[in-house]
């Protein structure tokens, strides 16, 4: 893609571009098939051979002629097809265009298990501060769980397989 001098990139149309080769193209088959009736029509008018002659030499030239056309156009298609691919093969290997979005079913599953873990320090948090003072064994439990928990959590974060810390957990 071009920029502009000021930097800023041109905005495409909202109707496609025909160019000029299109638009060549459609000029010159619609002058071979005028040349073609025209000379149809002279050859019927003066019913003879050299008139039916001329017609059919227009005929095989505008058969000739939608041939180079439409074989350009194909070509013109698929190259164009071609280089997209080829600069989106590119820019994925640039890593500038995600090309699909891959969703790790693991990871969601531990974030999961993390927001739980969380949520039980929460939890057990508020278990602390209502029963400071008043239940030492309570506050201690909540205290056991919030490390059991925290240390559960740590070891999902970095892959440890040292297992779950034992202990009991109140709500």
């Amino acid at each position: 893609m071009q920029s502009l001098p000021n930097g800023k990139m041109p905005q495409p149309s909202s109707k496609p571009r025909r160019g000029i080769s299109q638009k060549m193209a459609s000029i010159g088959m619609t002058l071979m098939l005028l040349v073609f009736l025209v000379a149809v029509v002279f050859a019927a008018n003066e019913n003879d051979v050299v008139g039916w002659l001329v017609a059919i030499v227009s005929l095989g030239w505008l058969c000739l002629f939608a041939f180079v056309v439409f074989s350009v156009r194909g070509a013109a298609r698929k190259a164009g097809a071609k280089i997209a691919e080829a600069q989106d093969t590119l820019n994925r290997a640039a890593g500038t265009v995600p090309s699909v979005q891959v969703i790790d079913e693991a990871a969601t599953i531990r974030d999961q298990k993390l927001d739980h873990s969380f949520k039980i320090i929460q939890v057990q948090s508020r278990v602390i501060r209502e029963n400071l003072g008043k239940d030492q064994d309570q506050v201690d439990r909540a205290l056991e769980t919030i490390e059991i928990t925290s240390h559960n959590a740590r070891s999902m974060i970095k892959k440890d397989d040292g297992g779950p810390v034992e202990g009991t957990l109140v709500d």
